[in-house]
Parts: structure tokens; sequence; C-alpha cells
């Protein structure tokens, strides 16, 4: 009875020991799994061999219209103001030579007949002393027949009596262009700014009548930084035609005009540290041309492009390139990392243009690099291996297979 019990208890036991020795040959006999190395690469970038481009700069300045002539318009003689033209009026238009104001001519007519009588009486006396002369030249060989004196001929009076009538005829010559200024004329092709008479109001001699813009040329004082200069060819530029363009809203939408620079006013301003340059375009109010450039008025801010022609050879770059301290990260033979020092010529929002510090056909490094040093060991897209190509007459293993029918 004892010994079947003990058959009963030992059989379970039997069993755990017998699993327990099993496990732990298997634990012992399990081969451990193949370490394979972590293989660590280089960081991917992305870099484009460059080439010096010829380059050619536009420099953007801004500026006002304003008039080639601005003139004060003054009464050369006085008078009553008898007669204004409807076109001297503020924002009237007028052609060179057209009457705007009339004095009162009265008394200068009167001048004018005042000069021609003395300029006839001062006649009337060197004809009588030109007949003296003569009798007395003939009294003289009459009684003598040596050369007669000056005095004897009567010769100082008639210098006298010739000097008279030159300053009669000048006197007559004044009193005309006094009454020719009792009409005050335009002096070019413009346009009415200001009046300052009004009719029936006698103004002095000198007196301000109005104040007049030329139409015929406006022209546009654009300041230049001294950076900006550098592309700036004056001797090729100065005298070209059309290499300013001008840009401005009028009236709600976008108009350009095509100006030509003209002058360098040749000083560097002491309070901006700028130059100015000037640019002219004719005829801003399109008063003689014929669905030419829209008008422009004075006073309109303009935006300008000043293109000069001047080339240079430059290396091109996107404005990201460019680091902080002014360097370049580029890449050698070897696929690793140089930092450049180079020699920036300008920038803008999106480009840089390098004057030096780089090589034609060295690679630059066009994408971001973290924390980028000397010897960098980098890998570009064009070293990448290239995946096995696949087998057509291998099933792919992604594709279901029927099973049956």
């Amino acid at each position: 009875m004892k010994n079947a019990v003990w058959t009963k208890a030992g059989i379970p036991l039997v069993i755990v020991l017998v699993a327990i020795v099993l496990a732990v040959v298997l634990v012992k006999s399990k081969q451990p799994p193949p370490t394979e190395p972590v293989e660590t690469k280089a960081f991917l970038v992305d870099a484009e061999p460059v080439s010096r481009t010829a380059v050619t700069f536009t420099v953007s300045s801004q500026g006002n219209v304003i008039p080639n002539h601005r003139t004060n318009l003054s009464a050369q003689v006085s008078g009553k103001v008898v007669d204004i033209s409807d076109n001297f009026v503020a924002g009237g238009m007028f052609d060179k030579g057209e009457v705007l104001v009339t004095l009162e001519s009265d008394d200068y007519q009167t001048e004018i007949s005042l000069a021609e009588a003395q300029l006839a009486q001062a006649q009337a006396a060197l004809t009588e002393e030109m007949a003296r002369g003569e009798v007395a030249k003939t009294e003289w060989q009459s009684v003598n027949s040596g050369i007669p004196p000056e005095l004897g001929l009567r010769k100082p009076q008639l210098a006298r009596e010739q000097a008279n009538v030159k300053a009669a005829q000048a006197r007559l010559e004044r009193a005309r262009r006094n009454l020719q200024r009792t009409e005050i004329r335009a002096p070019y092709n413009g346009l009415v700014v200001s009046r300052d008479i009004d009719i029936g109001q006698f103004v002095g001699l000198g007196s301000t009548v109005g104040t007049l813009y030329s139409t015929d040329i406006a022209e546009i004082r654009l300041p230049v930084a001294d950076s900006d200069m550098a592309f700036i060819d004056l001797d090729q530029g100065i005298g070209r035609k059309h290499n300013v363009l001008l840009k401005a809203r009028v009236n709600g939408m976008s108009q350009q005009w095509r100006a030509s620079l003209v002058r360098s006013e040749g000083v560097l301003d002491e309070a901006s540290r700028v130059s100015y340059l000037v640019a002219r375009l004719p005829d801003p109010y399109q008063r003689n041309s014929e669905g030419g450039q829209p008008l422009l008025r004075f006073g309109q801010f303009v935006e300008a492009e000043i293109t000069t022609g001047k080339q240079r050879d430059l290396f091109v770059l996107p404005r990201s390139v460019l680091r902080l301290d002014q360097t370049i990260l580029t890449v050698n033979d070897d696929n690793e990392i140089q930092i450049k020092p180079v020699e920036v010529a300008r920038t803008n929002a999106s480009q840089v243009f390098i004057a030096d510090g780089l090589e034609n056909g060295e690679r630059v490094v066009l994408s971001a690099v973290p924390n980028p040093y000397n010897g960098m060991q980098v890998r570009l897209p064009g070293d990448e291996p290239q995946p096995p190509e696949i087998d057509e007459d291998t099933p792919d293993e992604t594709e279901q297979v029927k099973v049956g029918g």
C-alpha cells in the first residue's frame, strides 16, 4: 500500500525533473544569434560644381520727379496788370513765347515817341554839323594851302553830334524793349505752379508774377550708396539711352517709364554719405508724344533700377550657402568638407555674388550641414548604392497565389 502511494507521488516529481533537465540541455545547446557591426553612414549633402558667370548688376534707388527748369517769373518793367492769359492759372499749360501777362503800355509808347523825337533832333544836329564842317574846309582851302587843323574843320563838334545820335538811338531801342516787356511771355513750354498777381494790380520792377515749371524734360535725383557705386560704370552709363527703369503706382496702377542717366553730381553728401546721380525723362506730360509712355507728374515718387552695362565675372550662388562668418562649405575629391572664406561682392534677398575664394569647378554644398568642420566626411547623392535589379522571372513575394481550382 505504501509502495503504491509512493509510486503515485513520485511520477509527477520525476516528470518535473526530466522537464527541467531537458530545458537546461536545450538552453545550453542553443547557438547565440550572429552579431553584425553597426555601419555609420557619412552625412548626406547636396553639392554642385560652380563656375564664374558674367553678371550685369542693377542698382536700385528712388527719388522724386522734378522739372529741369523752375522759374519765378518776374516783371522787367513796372505797371498795372491789364490782361492775364487764360492759361496763366495753377496747373495751366502754356507754350514757349506765349503772352501770360500784359501790363499797361501807354507810358512806354510815350517814351518811344520821345525817344524818336530826340533821335530826329540828334540826326538833324549831326547833318547841320557835317555841313558846317564842309564850309569850314572850303574856307580853309581858299585861304591856306596847308593841312587844316581838326578844330578848324570842326571835327570835335562832329564827333559830339555823332555821339548824340548814338545815344538817341540807344534810348529809342530801350524804349522799344520796355514796351515789349509790358507783355510777359513764357520762357519755355511748361505749366503754371502758382500765380501771384491779378487784374488791376500794380507790379513793380522785379516783382514775381508766378512760378513756372518746364515740361520739356523731367529729372530724377537718385541717391546711390557708396557700396553700390562700385557696380556703376559712369563712363559707359552716362549718355546711354533708356538705362534707367522708373516704376510707380499712378491712380492705383503700376506704371513704368524709361529714362536715361545724364550726369553725376560728383559730391558725396556729408550727412547721408551717398552720391547722387541724375536721370532725365523727356516730355513727362506727353505734350508732344503720341501713344508713348504714360504721363508722369512732377512730385511723383518713383523707384529706379539703374543698369549701366558694367559686367563682372562672379560666382552666383543661393543666398543660403553664405554663412554668418562669410564662409562657404565645399566638398573636395575625398568627399571631405572644406570651409572656405570668400570675398562677397554683393548680396540680395535670394542670391550671393562671390568675387574671390572659390575656383571654377569646385563643388559647393547647397544643403544645410549641422556643426561642419574641416575634414568632415560626407557623401553625395550619386554615391548611394543602387538597389538590386529584380529578375522579371522571379515571382513577386508579395503577389497573392491562388490555391485550388
